[in-house]
């Protein structure tokens, strides 16, 4: 008997647990940040950037917890962090807009996608179509209409690319994003991996957005992330699941653990 959201068949499913997904943290963060109304409730609301991986264990344990926790999980930490968007708000932007919620929850769909369709492989039409349905969950569960999310995924594309060639990224997106990409605060066990951290989430920007941060590029490290992402394609699938399932148990388990000692809150965002 399935007692989440959705049952281990579903595409969302097979998509989310891939622990590579986390690859693409970065890139979805800066793009969320680029919406002016995301970046300035961030900046006026968040001390995230002096605790990256803080931010990272609350956005984990939302998009687990939702995904593939019990229903009465789901629910929880679905109520925790739509009362933690309440109290972001200021002159212009509230983190409960709808469209807010949707430029969010966009961004996570396409960089899974993303990643996805480069490493693990595609996905059939009807599978395509079936796990754009089904994440627009992640926004619907803390309040944002079924009406506003895309109809279809041809809605979503013409979506997509109005935004990314509309969107101007702000100063207080650039502080907050070179405060991400070169954190004050970090364990020095995991520094070493900054470096590479960085390429990928700059490489893996759309080109506007990429601009509108100023950050370099070139063909050449086009061609080396290219590299980087079909050498993954052959060894990533290959894996045993307990090794690309990791992340998505560790942070479930984290999840429920807190639930048990304590009322289980997010992190501000």
């Amino acid at each position: 008997m399935v007692d989440g959201l959705f049952d281990d068949a579903a595409v969302i499913r097979r998509v989310a647990r891939e622990g590579l997904l986390l690859a693409g943290a970065g890139r979805a963060t800066l793009l969320q940040i680029a919406h002016p109304g995301v970046a300035r409730g961030v900046y006026e609301h968040s001390d995230f950037a002096d605790r990256p991986l803080d931010r990272l264990r609350g956005t984990m344990s939302y998009f687990y917890g939702v995904l593939f926790g019990t229903r009465d999980e789901a629910r929880t930490v679905s109520r925790a962090v739509a009362a933690m968007h309440r109290r972001v708000t200021g002159p212009g932007y509230f983190a409960d807009d709808p469209e807010l919620q949707v430029w969010v929850n966009a961004t996570l769909y396409d960089t899974a996608m993303v990643l996805y369709r480069r490493v693990v492989g595609p996905l059939s039409e009807a599978e395509a179509d079936a796990c754009f349905r089904q994440y627009a969950v992640l926004a619907t569960a803390i309040g944002c209409p079924e009406s506003a999310w895309p109809a279809d995924r041809a809605a979503f594309t013409t979506y997509w690319q109005e935004m990314i060639s509309s969107l101007a990224v702000s100063a207080e997106a650039r502080a907050i994003a070179d405060a991400l990409m070169r954190p004050r605060k970090f364990p020095v066990g995991l520094r070493p991996g900054l470096p590479g951290h960085r390429f990928v989430t700059i490489g893996l920007l759309p080109e506007p957005i990429r601009a509108g941060y100023r950050f370099s590029w070139s063909p050449r490290r086009e061609r080396l992330l290219d590299a980087g992402l079909a050498a993954t394609s052959v060894v990533y699938p290959r894996l045993p699941d307990r090794v690309r399932e990791a992340a998505k148990d560790h942070y479930l388990n984290d999840l429920r653990r807190r639930m048990r000692r304590t009322p289980w809150s997010p992190r501000p965002t």
